[in-house]
């Protein structure tokens, strides 16, 4: 079931940082971004793979399907971060202009970690 971390944010006149050290419930095994986006990315759930998802600038949505329930996530700030379960069947949209979704993943990229089918 997906669930929000909120990262520690330091600011000062500077600017603003977020670390990711222990917040994670896994190690970081692949990291890739999403950018330019025009359409629905995602539309599948995995077997193994955990994942997190932070929107570094921009906001998008993520749909999660579950056997159970059904939600919508806002991502809108650098500080949050939506965990994924493997389980949790997922898409992401509406990118707003200039949008960068930072996904890391507990596992490297297996083609056949992939379910395309949602739930019923």
């Amino acid at each position: 079931m997906a669930y929000f971390i909120d990262l520690k944010e330091f600011s000062d006149s500077r600017g603003s940082l977020c670390v990711f050290e222990k917040e994670l419930p896994f190690p970081v095994k692949r990291l890739f971004w999403i950018y330019h986006v025009s359409d629905l990315r995602g539309g599948h759930r995995h077997k193994k793979s955990i994942q997190a998802l932070v929107c570094l600038s921009g906001s998008c949505e993520v749909f999660v399907q579950t056997q159970t329930s059904e939600e919508r996530y806002t991502l809108n700030k650098a500080n949050r971060v939506l965990v994924l379960a493997p389980e949790d069947w997922h898409t992401m949209d509406s990118f707003s202009d200039h949008a960068t979704l930072l996904v890391l993943a507990s596992e490297p990229y297996d083609k056949s970690d992939y379910i395309y089918e949602a739930y019923k």
